[in-house]
């Protein structure tokens, strides 16, 4: 079989700002690349946190990928609870159209109402098609208008080489994503903390509103049989085959695994256990910018009543390296020029630069922690008095 395969040198988080200057690099050696392959049609093996690829293996060849695509059906649910359109305390009616559905599901009731929560937790554990719908139902009129949504996210997202025709990955003409795309939108998901509260669950009851019982089980077995894997969507139909994109974490390094066209389940599993190794044998992730947490140094603002505020990091920054590197990490601070009054709190005010052995590596925009005001005009009289 014709074999794609890459390693990438290190790379910034999509959400980082590049520097116009070199940037450090590593490599695990060609040897060990060559040694290492995947048994399935397409694979890829990235970093979560910067999202760099570290493996892949015809990563965006067209394929289906089937259930994988519910990765953007719960992308777009999560995304609809942090803009506060959703909340999993939520009660939802199901359509006959939703409870209709085949393949795997829970069994919903037509015209029964069911919590939003307990349909995630269906969605992520058992796959299952009818509260897909039922949720995309919801959320935007028809599965139709949703589907419009879940290829408006991919393009947003950069997923060229993916076209979603329904949200449950059921087979369907010009339906079809890639183990790039699969591997772009499963980091989305699992940015979303409020994810690994469902995504660790291995089995539960399914409660309707009559009474009755489904038990559900988690399809991604290997929560229980990878240590660290704590989240993943698996997908089978007899035209995909088997599918998976899991996560992992180990020592605060975390991967993403994809795997499609798998011949068996075990060998999907097995070739996305592989491709953890691989990872976690090989790099690591080091946090090096601390989101919100503030810094030693002080923006100084002349004129302004308080003369100068704490800043913090906008945001969380990571350097991914070959695993045993001892590179020397530092920083540089740099405020923007004089700013307008006043100024509210969480208003940048320049950025800090992250080195490794004197190479710039990516950088972070820094904020106020507080407000910086005007002086009035009895600050002003205090201010002279003081200089008497």
């Amino acid at each position: 079989m014709m074999k794609n395969t890459r390693l990438l040198l290190i790379a910034l988080c999509a959400a980082a700002i590049a520097v116009s200057a070199s940037i450090a690099t590593f490599s695990v050696g060609a040897e060990v690349i060559d040694s290492f392959t995947v048994n399935a049609p397409s694979a890829i093996l990235i970093d979560a946190d910067t999202g760099t690829v570290l493996y892949e293996q015809n990563s965006k060849e067209h394929r289906p990928v089937a259930s994988m695509v519910k990765i953007m059906t719960l992308l777009l649910t999560f995304d609809a609870i942090d803009e506060g359109r959703l909340s999993p305390d939520d009660n939802i009616s199901v359509s006959e159209n939703a409870s209709s559905m085949g393949g795997s599901q829970a069994f919903l009731d037509a015209h029964a109402e069911y919590n939003v929560g307990e349909l995630i937790k269906a969605i992520t554990i058992a796959s299952a098609n009818d509260a897909c719908v039922a949720m995309a139902e919801h959320l935007s009129g028809s599965v139709d208008g949703f589907v419009s949504e879940m290829n408006a996210k991919a393009a947003t997202l950069g997923m060229d080489d993916t076209n979603f025709v329904n949200c449950t990955g059921l087979p369907a003409p010009n339906q079809y994503s890639c183990a790039y795309d699969a591997s772009v939108m499963f980091r989305a998901l699992i940015s979303h903390e409020a994810y690994f509260d469902y995504s660790k669950i291995w089995m539960f009851d399914f409660e309707h509103p009559s009474g009755r019982k489904t038990m559900l089980s988690n399809t991604n077995k290997l929560i229980r049989a990878y240590e660290g894997c704590d989240g993943g969507k698996t997908g089978f139909t007899n035209e995909a085959m088997y599918c998976l994109s899991a996560t992992a974490e180990r020592n605060g390094t975390r991967l993403i695994s994809v795997v499609t066209g798998a011949q068996t389940s075990k060998g999907r599993n097995a070739e996305i256990c592989k491709l953890f190794d691989f990872g976690f044998a090989h790099f690591e992730t080091r946090q090096v910018v601390f989101g919100g947490v503030e810094l030693e140094n002080k923006f100084e603002a002349r004129g302004s009543k308080e003369k100068a505020v704490g800043v913090a990091p906008e945001s969380d920054g990571f350097l991914l390296t070959e695993k045993g590197n001892k590179s020397e990490i530092t920083y540089a601070v740099e405020f923007d020029g004089n700013v307008a009054l006043p100024l509210p709190a969480g208003s940048p005010v320049g950025k800090i630069i992250v080195y490794a052995d004197g190479d710039p590596l990516l950088e972070r925009a820094l904020v106020t922690t507080g407000e910086l005001t005007k002086p009035g005009y009895l600050d002003i009289l205090d201010e002279i008095a003081k200089q008497w």
